[in-house]
């Protein structure tokens, strides 16, 4: 049967698909809870969030996002607070989210408009906004595996904002146009801003000298870029770790296990996807992949995408928090329960929460190998053949065999 016809034939009810429920089905349940609260106008408290779009660069579009009601709304986009809901309630929160759309250039920031949309970001709390739209907002629902979902979207007209309050520590960064963004990013983590409030406030254009507006995607791998390259080099100053450690965590029908190696600094993600699941739809074998950096760190953008540095940020500060140095080599099992992309927090968020459980501790690369083959469906020999540190590892002597 041809791939084009399943959906046709079976229409969320005979799984032809092989997935244990239709994600079309998902989407479209989440979007009628919405749908009947739409119209040209909108009132309602936005988390604060704020997405700008990719597409036409420089010429993008910015916009408020903003659910169909009132209240404490902040869960919707703060990622950091997401650990343990279910795909279908993060799709169908999420997908309550209306995008207003203004058209913008990317260098064109103090542009009135543009520049009252940028400073919603700067937030501290939800607050109401007043949307005018020139036509009710449509029914696409965007899914992207590196940002965050999101529902209906509509051109703005008009908005206005009551009860706004600003983040005194985003604030102080705004007003500085004097510090570089880079040091602006690594201020804000150090002060304890949530790593999903710095992507707002680097995607609005509110950090830095030269500012521009940032596409949501682009500013999301390039704030866990950031802080991740800070951290590295701090825990290139700190001893190696003495044991072989293995970290473990089944969310979201992935299976995560994270070698941490006695070594100097080196990292790894590989991705194992089976058929069926998001990114492997079709294909009736498993596909496995991965990208790495030895002490160096890595010139060129990891093919794998941002989860890549998603995950190397949650492990340098893991690795900093214990004050030690050590190669981490992140191994994620997909299952076809996965069938709908949430973000790439779910990498970042899921490998911290891996990182904080009591590890299982090891004399031997091999002791430690043998574990992971315990847990992970995929046999131990695909794993390694795809793994460039786990490889350069069995292949290195180490000084306490010369003793």
């Amino acid at each position: 049967m041809r791939d084009s016809y399943k959906c046709i034939l079976c229409r969320g009810g005979r799984n032809l698909c092989g997935k244990d429920f239709c994600p079309v089905i998902m989407k479209n349940r989440a979007y009628a809870k919405t749908l009947p609260m739409l119209s040209d106008e909108l009132q309602g408290s936005t988390p604060p969030g704020i997405f700008v779009g990719r597409y036409g660069y420089p010429k993008v579009y910015i916009g408020p996002l903003i659910p169909p009601y009132t209240g404490n709304t902040s869960q919707l986009d703060t990622p950091e607070l997401w650990y343990g809901k279910s795909i279908e309630e993060i799709v169908s929160f999420r997908t309550s989210l209306v995008r207003g759309e203004y058209p913008a250039r990317v260098d064109a920031i103090e542009q009135k408009d543009i520049r009252e949309i940028r400073e919603l970001a700067l937030a501290e709390t939800s607050f109401d906004l007043h949307a005018k739209f020139l036509k009710k907002p449509n029914m696409r629902i965007i899914l992207d595996d590196n940002s965050q979902p999101f529902g209906p979207s509509a051109p703005i007209e008009k908005l206005e904002a009551q009860n706004f309050r600003a983040n005194p520590l985003l604030e102080r960064v705004y007003y500085d146009t004097d510090l570089r963004a880079v040091d602006g990013v690594i201020e804000l983590y150090e002060r304890g801003a949530f790593i999903s409030q710095i992507e707002k406030a680097f995607s609005a254009g509110l950090i830095g000298k030269k500012r521009k507006l940032v596409p949501t995607r682009w500013s999301i791998t390039a704030v866990d870029d950031t802080v991740s390259k800070a951290l590295r080099e701090e825990i290139k100053g700190y001893e190696t770790i003495d044991k072989f450690l293995v970290y473990r965590l089944d969310a979201l029908d992935n299976r995560w296990q994270i070698l941490m190696l006695p070594s100097t600094w080196r990292y790894e993600l590989i991705e194992a996807w089976y058929p069926k699941t998001l990114w492997n739809p079709y294909s009736s074998k498993v596909e496995i992949f991965g990208d790495h950096e030895f002490y160096e760190g890595r010139k060129s953008y990891a093919a794998i995408g941002g989860c890549y540095y998603a995950s190397r940020l949650a492990i340098t500060e893991s690795l900093c928090n214990m004050r030690r140095q050590a190669g981490a080599v992140v191994m994620r099992e997909a299952h076809p329960g996965y069938v709908l992309p949430v973000g790439v927090w779910n990498v970042r968020e899921h490998v911290r929460r891996a990182l904080s459980s009591k590890p299982e501790e090891f004399d031997t690369l091999e002791q430690a190998l043998s574990y992971v083959s315990q847990h992970f469906d995929i046999p131990l020999k695909r794993w390694i053949d795809t793994s460039a540190i786990i490889k350069d590892m069995k292949a290195q002597r180490r000084i306490d065999e010369f003793i």
